[in-house]
């Protein structure tokens, strides 16, 4: 890894990171990068794999789990459908036999649906404010960044009408205005490198005035791709505020080819600083 610089030592760098002084519109992703009221969701989603899914003759559950919590994370900024297909996929491999990837995303669906409708009642009768379910340092980043004029867009892979309801929640849907996009219940009709080369081409210009955080490998392979800076968000999401890392977050966002890496977004006005190579 490169140094760290002095203007913010929870910012990691990778040997190419050059600051891009010339950005101009930045993308954020939601559940894990900005949202945690979806926290939680892949031990949910590597529960029910782990109780599904046909063993292997031998085969212990200590074996699975890093394993499948590695598929599982490797997409993870796609739309849910994928890691279903794939898991039916790996069902009937195994000789046993498979749902539907329709009938997985359903069950899955159903149990996260619990936890988001715990947190959605905790904030609503105020015994929760919503700021415990916004990555550390997220809102006041977001306002640095309005102020300061950049265009902000929230790209997510979540269902739309998900991500408009739980950003309400948050009261973050005043940083994006229109500019809010999210996954459609037909997958084939949404990819995050579609709506990506859309905000370039409406606003006419080049990846180098492109700026995207986010948790998962799609976005940040998509933010390259385009020539733009992908800042890796490796969110600890279930002890928000930590500062700590997520490793496994941290290794397959710096392999989908992240400039940076941050655990929340602490000191915001220096962590711009250090991105853009501007006086914090």
């Amino acid at each position: 890894m490169g140094n760290l610089p002095a203007a913010h030592p929870h910012l990691e760098l990778t040997p190419g990171f050059r600051p891009r002084s010339a950005v101009t519109h930045i993308v954020f992703d939601f559940d894990g990068t900005l949202s945690l009221v979806r926290a939680g969701w892949a031990e949910i989603m590597l529960e029910m794999f782990l109780e599904l899914l046909p063993r292997r003759a031998g085969e212990s559950e200590e074996e699975l789990r890093p394993r499948l919590l590695e598929d599982l994370l490797r997409m993870n900024g796609k739309q849910t459908i994928h890691q279903m297909i794939q898991f039916a996929a790996e069902v009937a491999e195994r000789g046993g036999t498979a749902q539907t990837p329709e009938w997985y995303l359903a069950e899955f669906t159903h149990r996260l649906s619990h936890r988001i409708a715990e947190r959605s009642a905790a904030i609503a009768s105020g015994r929760q404010p919503a700021e415990d379910f916004i990555v550390h340092g997220g809102r006041a980043l977001l306002e640095d960044l309005r102020a300061s004029g950049f265009k902000l867009y929230l790209l997510s892979g979540t269902i739309e009408r998900f991500v408009r309801q739980e950003a309400e929640w948050l009261r973050l849907t005043e940083f994006f205005g229109p500019r809010l996009f999210g996954g459609h219940e037909d997958h084939t009709k949404f990819s995050k490198q579609r709506v990506f080369a859309q905000i370039l081409r409406e606003e006419g210009i080049s990846g180098e005035r492109l700026l995207s955080f986010g948790d998962g490998p799609v976005e940040i392979q998509n933010t390259k791709e385009l020539g733009g800076l992908a800042v890796a968000v490796a969110s600890d999401e279930l002890a928000n505020g930590s500062g700590r890392i997520h490793p496994q977050k941290r290794r397959q966002l710096l392999a989908a080819g992240a400039d940076a890496v941050i655990a929340d977004y602490r000191e915001p006005q220096a962590l711009l600083a250090g991105l853009l190579g501007t006086a914090a």
